[in-house]
Parts: structure tokens; C-alpha cells; sequence
């Protein structure tokens, strides 16, 4: 069984001024492919993100979806937290995401998200809009389960 692990990057999410609605709708998402098996809000801070994530990676989780973060405001970090990482990088995955946000909002193109692996975790980046969330996910949902199965080195053309 696949576990998850959500992030919400959001000053005012962490402060407990805004619902966290965009980290909410990527709970309900994850549930369905196996076991969230924690969900934060943290502040935009780089610090407090990546060790977090870390810890994440260290216990195992097979999938971090974060939200919030990939814009270009001064606080936005989470696509650099990522990249720090990350050691094997999914441009195709981003590309897709971007693409596909592009179709509704011209905002679409200056999305920073990335998605990569480290050891056994997938990360992926997501804007932090419920609204985005649920035009993005279908773009990466039907790839999930595979790329985790790779991860823990299961191929398709192995025989179980």
C-alpha cells in the first residue's frame, strides 16, 4: 500500500488565517491511492520545509504532495526546498502539469513546480489552488502507482 504525505506551504495557512483548503483536497486525493500518513502546514520558511520533507523520506513515505510555494513571491521556496531533495528530476511531470494549467489560466506558465524522486519518495509539486489541484491531478494521477512501483524496483516486464 502506497503512503503519502501532504505539505502545505502557507504563512497564513500556518498561522491559522486562511483554511488550508488546497491541503485538504489533496488529503482526500492521496486516500484514495493507499494511506495518508501525515499532513502539515508549515510557514514559507526553507528551514522548517526541508526538514520536514526530510524526515518524510527518512521514514519511508513513498509520496510527498506539497502545495503552495510556486509562484514568484518573495516567500515562494517550495520548488528550491525541492530541488535540494531531489536527485533525479521528472521535467516531463512538470511540463504536463504546466501545460495543462495553461489551458485555464494564462498564470499557468509562471508556475515554478517540480517533481522529482530521492530513494524510494516521488515529490510533487502543486499550485496551492483547490481549483489547480483538481485540474492538475488527472495530468499525474494515472502515472502514480507505476513510479512508485519503480521506485521500489518493480518493473512492469518482471514477473511477480
Amino acid at each position: 500500500m502506497m503512503r503519502a504525505a501532504v505539505l502545505t506551504s502557507s504563512d497564513a495557512g500556518a498561522r491559522g488565517e486562511r483554511e488550508d483548503t488546497s491541503g485538504e483536497r489533496l488529503c482526500a486525493l492521496v486516500k484514495e491511492l493507499g494511506e495518508l500518513a501525515d499532513y502539515r502546514v508549515l510557514p514559507d520558511e526553507e528551514e522548517q520545509l526541508e526538514a520536514l520533507m526530510r524526515q518524510w523520506i527518512t521514514d519511508g513515505i513513498d509520496l510527498i504532495v506539497t502545495t503552495g510555494g510556486t509562484g514568484l513571491g518573495p516567500r515562494d521556496v517550495m520548488p528550491e526546498v525541492t530541488r535540494r531533495l531531489i536527485t533525479r528530476e521528472i521535467p516531463g511531470m512538470a511540463e504536463a502539469m504546466r501545460v495543462e494549467s495553461a489551458k485555464h489560466t494564462p498564470f499557468g506558465m509562471i508556475s515554478r513546480q517540480v517533481v522529482g524522486t530521492v530513494d524510494h519518495t516521488l515529490i510533487i509539486n502543486f499550485p496551492g489552488s483547490p481549483k489547480a489541484i483538481d485540474e492538475l491531478w488527472p495530468v499525474v494521477h494515472p502515472v502514480l502507482v507505476h513510479l512508485v512501483d519503480l521506485l521500489h524496483g518493480k518493473t512492469r516486464h518482471e514477473k511477480s
